[in-house]
């Protein structure tokens, strides 16, 4: 089985321990149950302008749908559409990405590391 998300190597520090069934350990994580983990990894400048030219990308299609959201920016001139693109990374993407993506990297036992053309460039394994 393949889970993908946030929240399967997530430390939560701030929310008490719930109940455990008995034999499992406080300390138990979902991810301590998973064969293998992977976090797909990039410097976050390069991360950063990966977002602003999907933004500016789907500013030209998916936004232009009159029920997306996102339409209010389908017709921003393009200095204006980099410029909400970028308030919308430093207000909201790189918090999370500093807060909660960043954080859960060490529990993952491969970390591939992505360069600036998406190819994969460096491979760090964890010893198993």
């Amino acid at each position: 089985m393949i889970v993908e998300g946030l929240n399967v190597l997530q430390v939560c520090e701030h929310t008490p321990d719930p109940p455990q069934p008995p034999g499992l350990s406080p300390a138990s994580f979902v991810s301590d149950f998973f064969d293998f983990s992977i976090y797909v990894d990039a410097d976050d400048q390069l991360i950063r302008g990966w977002y602003i030219d999907r933004f500016l990308t789907l500013r030209r299609t998916a936004f232009r749908d009159p029920l997306s959201y996102f339409n209010r920016y389908a017709n921003l001139p393009d200095e204006e559409a980099r410029a909400v693109a970028r308030a919308i990374w430093e207000e909201t993407n790189w918090i999370n990405l500093r807060d909660n993506i960043l954080p859960s990297r060490g529990r993952a036992r491969l970390i591939l590391e992505k360069g600036p053309n998406h190819a994969v460039q460096k491979v760090y394994l964890r010893k198993l």
